[in-house]
């Protein structure tokens, strides 16, 4: 089972500063744990998830090189206070309950509640793909904190614009469906078939995958 970017060989540290206890390196290196940034791509595409966390495929394109540098410039582990306003960057999260592990890019706390903040590259997305990424990390952060957190936030790099992600019941249910439906493919690897929408326009992976080639084939198999 293939996990990318999740660096085991580091021990685990906390610090217990006010008004959480966070971790700033890997808190496990059980391969049972699901990444949450998986979420984000499996519900972008099945097969896409499958190729990097099964397969071991990964090609950067113009849209994950921004992505990427995106996120080294605000992973830098650190904390701060904006008037009322607690901040805290790059710190681990995790979910024994859902077998969660994963890299916040912002937390904030303000009269008593966690906001988990999800940083993207471009202007809103027309997929519910990030919103199940905040959830992540707001179920992550309930267990760690004992506090029900019931609303996050995506921030647009491109557009410097927060969009506010309400943690519904349905968001909650949807997420967690996310989270199994992972479990299951990198416990059998079975891979998901490749289908072709307009989210391949924009694929790093459409090179390995050409679902409009699978489909070719799968008709002429049929017509004949």
């Amino acid at each position: 089972m293939t996990k990318q970017n999740q660096t085991n060989s580091l021990p685990t540290v906390t610090c217990n500063l006010s008004p959480v206890t966070y971790y700033q390196s890997p808190v496990t290196s059980d391969d049972d744990y699901v990444n949450i940034a998986s979420l984000n791509q499996y519900s972008y595409c099945p097969h896409r998830c499958w190729l990097i966390h099964c397969a071991g495929e990964f090609i950067d394109n113009q849209y994950t090189i921004e992505g990427t540098s995106l996120h080294e410039r605000v992973h830098t582990v650190g904390e701060q206070n904006r008037e009322e306003t607690w901040q805290i960057r790059a710190i681990y999260l995790k979910s024994e309950q859902y077998k969660l592990i994963g890299k916040s890019d912002l937390i904030e706390f303000e009269n008593g509640g966690f906001y988990p903040i999800e940083y993207k590259r471009g202007r809103r997305g027309e997929w519910d793909n990030d919103e199940l990424q905040v959830c992540a990390q707001a179920l992550c952060l309930e267990e760690m904190t004992g506090k029900n957190i019931n609303t996050g936030y995506i921030y647009y790099a491109q557009t410097h614009q927060r969009k506010l992600v309400e943690i519904t019941p349905e968001l909650r249910s949807s997420t967690i469906a996310t989270i199994e439906a992972i479990q299951t493919l990198l416990f059998t690897g079975a891979m998901p078939k490749a289908v072709k929408t307009k989210r391949c326009d924009g694929c790093s992976l459409y090179s390995r995958c050409l679902p409009q080639v699978a489909d070719k084939v799968g008709r002429y198999q049929e017509a004949n």
